[in-house]
């Protein structure tokens, strides 16, 4: 609980200060966004707004994580460790995304299959992991039955291990690019 509290507040206080300090220095410099001649008018009025404020979040998440493990003197965990990996995984493809739209000066950055190809590949190595690797409990982070509040009677390994752990890393691989997409999708609406 202490960790959480101390990760929380420092997270927040990176980000409420250092948002508007990242935000100058991509002025600054130049890099925002490049808007389509072919959309709406309305969306003009965004050309130059900067890009890649999610940088700012994630180093302000594992800065909190890492000055809350040093302050309270406690082991990272593999599943925290995981979803840092998930979170930094994902942010890089989204940086690779705003990178190519402000290197190359055009609204399109990654296309569809290769922003899918790194997203896959990152939930893919989220849920293999996840699925495999001991947490030092003699538990995984993840477990391949079924479960929203408690665990159902489903078992993805019904047919063996191996067929639990394809059928996992499906299901994580849809739910992963599924929510990375859904996120970036209603990002773009307005």
């Amino acid at each position: 609980m202490k960790a959480g509290v101390i990760a929380a507040a420092v997270a927040m206080v990176c980000s409420l200060f250092g948002t508007p300090l990242f935000i100058r220095f991509l002025v600054r410099k130049g890099y925002g966004q490049f808007i389509r001649d072919d959309g709406p008018t309305s969306h003009h009025t965004k050309r130059g707004t900067p890009t890649m404020g999610g940088a700012v979040i994630i180093a302000a998440v594992l800065l909190g994580y890492g000055i809350a493990h040093l302050f309270t003197m406690w082991t990272p965990t593999l599943s925290g460790l995981l979803v840092l990996f998930l979170m930094v995984g994902l942010g890089f493809v989204g940086w690779l995304d705003d990178y190519i739209k402000i290197s190359k000066q055009r609204s399109l950055g990654l296309r569809a299959g290769p922003k899918l190809i790194g997203q896959s590949l990152v939930a893919i190595v989220f849920a293999v992991v996840a699925l495999t690797q001991d947490n030092g409990e003699k538990l995984t982070p993840a477990s391949t039955r079924i479960s929203f509040i408690r665990d159902l009677p489903i078992d993805l390994a019904f047919a063996g291990p191996a067929v639990g752990l394809v059928l996992f890393v499906g299901w994580a691989l849809i739910m992963i690019a599924g929510t990375s997409n859904g996120v970036n999708l209603t990002d773009g609406l307005d």
